[in-house]
């Protein structure tokens, strides 16, 4: 079974800029992370190929900057690792975005995609979706779990909670797993000795001249949708008041309380 793993690298949330005159994150050589759900997508995949073989490919899209990344998916227990990068590509929408993976996947060859339902950045929900109509595949999203289906030649088992119930699917390949963040799903610590052992072998990047779009079909020009404006979002200070646990502190909460409407001095 091929196994591809869909990963994005995020800016962190701590320490993003934004470039205003394009609407799109600046994610050239700024600190980043790995989507915490994309994490658990190739923690999922690592324990398929413990179970079963399985061969796993990590695909993310993104500057090259991001390769050190991928190289450590690679120490984790990943056979190889594909960037997809070019100058081209910058600024693509989900559609576009989409487009761009499933290409880039259907290079590498595959029977199973999985990915984080969810990614903290834009959190849109749309790329996974959009990667499986594309190439025709099943998709089915906020996964726990997945195991290979004994009964059938070419099938997984997913498992989704409902509330309460968990429930148990039947999914034929090629399909794509969106894998959620209750999942359990952990990736292993990368072991000692493997830190610098050199991965670059087994990491390929993909250009435009391996995906041969069109002028004008990626990047913001091919993009269906558009930003129109982005603003950080301004919070006013709240007075902050610390009072002893004593009769002068309880009166000030309870007067507090009742000059918000909370309480009735009745």
């Amino acid at each position: 079974m091929k196994i591809v793993c869909l990963v994005k690298i995020i800016p962190d949330v701590e320490h993003f800029t934004y470039d205003y005159d394009k609407n799109i994150l600046v994610r050239e050589n700024k600190k980043s992370v790995v989507n915490p759900e994309d994490s658990c997508a190739v923690a999922a995949a690592l324990r398929m190929k413990e179970k079963c073989g399985a061969e796993v490919t990590v695909v993310s899209m993104g500057p090259v900057s991001n390769q050190k990344y991928l190289e450590n998916f690679i120490r984790c227990g990943a056979d190889r690792a594909v960037l997809i990068s070019d100058e081209m590509f910058r600024g693509s929408d989900t559609y576009v975005t989409s487009r761009i993976l499933a290409k880039g996947i259907e290079l590498s060859g595959f029977d199973l995609v999985i990915g984080g339902t969810h990614s903290l950045d834009g959190d849109t929900g749309q790329v996974l979706p959009q990667v499986a109509e594309l190439l025709d595949a099943e998709i089915m999203s906020h996964v726990t779990e997945i195991r290979r289906n004994e009964q059938a030649d070419r099938g997984i088992l997913a498992e989704a909670e409902d509330g309460k119930k968990k429930l148990t699917f039947s999914i034929s390949l090629p399909a794509v797993i969106g894998i959620s963040g209750e999942s359990g799903y952990k990736l292993l610590y990368i072991r000692y000795d493997d830190w610098k052992k050199d991965m670059s072998d087994r990491l390929k990047v993909l250009t435009n001249r391996e995906l041969c779009f069109g002028e004008g079909e990626t990047g913001l020009a091919g993009s269906r949708t558009r930003v129109l404006r982005t603003y950080p979002k301004k919070f006013s200070d709240k007075e902050k008041r610390v009072v002893q646990n004593d009769e002068a502190g309880i009166e000030y909460v309870y007067q507090f309380l009742l000059e918000k409407g909370f309480l009735n001095d009745d």
